[in-house]
């Protein structure tokens, strides 16, 4: 279930009032609130499921959790319930050490009883500090591959983190208030032993939890949970004359993913993986859509944009199903004509050469890997090989033999991970190799490849609206097709809401799908022979589209074949309002190795820190308070006497 950056919250001990009048006075329990409490930002681990178990972060139980801030390094001798805060090298110190479990908690009982929630400092500082931080495996996925060597490691850095369970908090803290809670954290140092004490409430309780729904199958069947899933789009260049009962030109298929992973829910940007090749694909389509004469080459160019590829491939592996239920969301197409004969390859891999001598100045070079690799990298063309050994395709990547990106799926894979120029760069290679193939490698002037050029502001503006907060997805150019309901990007893919469906109510679409959609349609189109029709749902044609239709009087019909794909494991259905997972299908190689991954609900999620009296005080203070009752009783008992007696000489 959605859920947006979280709020936490600071209590302080002493509320000042204003008896002057020169202040203003509350008047209500909200302004009580207001005053007693300071928000600031942070992001959850959650709980997610598979069939196996579970992963991620939740309360123990089914109350909240209270416990002392302190510092992780300052934390070695834990007497009492403690949240402690840890920064992101030391995050991998407590949850994962040599064995991919953490050593200091599984082999120190009292330690980890002790333990019951985890903050994490962020700040650039600590990224600067950093080798590399990568919580996923060091073959992500390697379940999927077309190959037997599973533990090669492409991602050195892997620590796998992310893929244990952990029944205790874990919230990543913003800039701000990391400095506010290492304030805190050195106050509670330095009166270790006073009355008062700073902790925090956890609020992070998952329906799982509560219902003891612990696997895919039990919490879908209970309802306590969500597939994970969303929506792929995929786009044609020219687009597909639907009135032609069969399309003889084969197919280039150009596929990128739009999600990524992180240990913290809504901190997953993957700006270096995969959203860079997003980029690229978006830019190579813009300037390919200023090339005239589509109709008249000999191939036709399929845009293919994928969600739920970094869980278990949802994304392609859904769209390969539908492929072979010829299902509506993919009308047009025909799988024997993507291109899979072995000449493809090489066709490919000349039409990448030929792009790089045009693009000389661009100091790109394109080389093979290195033959003692395995096979292809983790990358979606893995579903395809699954599915059809005899799938011919190339994976472009800027490394040879292991992940170049030292932050691969994790929340420090953000823009300051890319650079314009080689998104730039790659977009051209892409794109100029794109048109000599569906050119079918036909001599041409070098004018005609000189003249397809990427516009390095549209690749600057992208990156600015989906790889950061300022503007994010408020910039221009995606609100000049879509209403956004965020305005920080995120790339998690997200639970599929309701019924899965070729025509989805857009809200139960996300943003970066519905503008990745418009995009393609709008830069895919054709122009209509009569003037454009205005819109705010459906076209009258079943060639057209209706692009902006969020933009109150701005949608508007246009020639385009771009459609939604629902993205979810091939082993659910949705029937009668409810998911079911289904056996594993002879015919389906990867559904018996899918894990069905879910994502558990929830009512609420907060973390709010306050000051308490420490306990032997309170004790003391009863006791006192107790004491004194006592003495005054006996107190008022003897005066009674005295004055009854005084009263009665008189």
């Amino acid at each position: 279930m959605a859920v947006r950056p979280l709020l936490l919250f600071f209590f302080f001990a002493q509320v000042r009032l204003s008896f002057s009048g020169e202040l203003s006075s509350m008047e209500s329990i909200p302004d009580l609130q207001e005053s007693m409490y300071m928000v600031v930002d942070g992001y959850p681990c959650v709980r997610l499921l598979n069939l196996s178990g579970k992963i991620g972060c939740s309360n123990p139980g089914r109350e909240k959790v209270v416990a002392s801030i302190r510092r992780f390094r300052n934390a070695n001798d834990l007497t009492q319930l403690t949240a402690v805060l840890v920064s992101l090298d030391e995050l991998q110190d407590l949850l994962h050490r040599s064995i991919h479990i953490c050593f200091r908690i599984s082999n120190d009982v009292s330690f980890h009883k002790n333990i019951v929630g985890v903050l994490v400092e962020s700040g650039a500082e600590i990224r600067d500090k950093l080798k590399g931080f990568s919580p996923t495996q060091k073959f992500p996925q390697a379940e999927f591959a077309p190959y037997p060597s599973i533990n090669y490691e492409w991602n050195s850095m892997g620590s796998g983190i992310m893929l244990k369970a952990y029944d205790f908090p874990v919230f990543l803290l913003s800039e701000s208030s990391t400095s506010m809670l290492q304030e805190v954290a050195d106050k509670n140092e330095k009166v270790m032993n006073g009355y008062t004490t700073s902790v925090a409430e956890f609020d992070l309780v998952m329906q799982t939890t509560k219902a003891g729904t612990h696997d895919s199958e039990s919490c879908l069947k209970e309802q306590t949970c969500l597939p994970l899933g969303g929506y792929s789009v995929w786009s044609s260049l020219p687009p597909i004359n639907m009135s032609l009962s069969y399309q003889s030109k084969p197919i280039i298929l150009l596929v990128a993913s739009m999600d990524s992973a992180s240990f913290f829910r809504d901190k997953s940007l993957g700006a270096d993986s995969p959203i860079s090749g997003l980029l690229s694909l978006l830019a190579a389509v813009d300037a390919l859509s200023r090339v005239d004469g589509w109709n008249d080459l000999n191939k036709q160019l399929v845009f293919l944009v994928l969600t739920g590829e970094a869980w278990g491939y949802l994304g392609s592996r859904r769209f390969l199903h539908e492929l072979d239920m010829q299902s509506d969301g993919v009308s047009g197409l025909n799988s024997s004509l993507i291109e899979m004969v072995s000449s493809a390859v090489n066709d490919a891999l000349d039409a990448l050469k030929r792009a790089q001598d045009s693009l000389k100045s661009e100091n790109i070079e394109v080389l093979s890997s290195n033959s003692s690799n395995p096979g292809i990298p983790p990358s979606s063309l893995m579903a395809f090989l699954k599915k059809n050994s005899l799938t011919s395709g190339i994976v472009l990547e800027d490394f040879d033999t292991a992940f170049t990106n030292k932050f691969y799926h994790s929340h420090l894979d953000d823009m300051a991970n890319i650079n314009s120029s080689a998104v730039v760069a790659a977009a051209s290679l892409i794109a100029r190799s794109l048109y000599i193939l569906a050119s079918d490698n036909n001599d041409m002037h070098s004018s005609v490849l000189g003249a397809i050029n990427v516009n390095t502001s549209l690749v600057e503006e992208l990156m600015g609206c989906l790889l950061s907060c300022k503007p994010g997805l408020s910039c221009e150019m995606v609100k000049n097709y879509i209403a956004p309901a965020n305005v920080c990007p995120s790339h998690y893919v997200g639970v599929v809401i309701g019924e899965p469906s070729f025509k989805p109510y857009l809200g139960y679409v996300d943003d970066v799908s519905r503008f990745v959609w418009n995009f393609l349609a709008d830069r895919t189109s054709t122009p209509k022979e009569n003037a454009s029709s205005s819109c705010s749902k459906d076209c009258t044609n079943e060639d057209e589209v209706c692009i902006r239709a969020e933009i109150n009087g701005k949608g508007v019909c246009v020639i385009s074949t771009t459609r939604y794909v629902p993205a979810y494991s091939t082993r659910l259905m949705f029937e009668s309002g409810i998911w079911n997972v289904l056996p594993p299908n002879s015919s389906d190689s990867m559904g018996s190795v899918d894990p069905v991954w879910t994502e558990s609900n929830w009512n609420t999620i907060g973390l709010r820190v306050y000051t308490i009296q420490n306990g032997a005080y309170d004790h003391f203070i009863l006791i006192g308070g107790i004491t004194v009752t006592i003495l005054a009783y006996f107190m008022i008992a003897l005066a009674r006497s005295l004055i009854t007696k005084a009263l009665k000489r008189d």
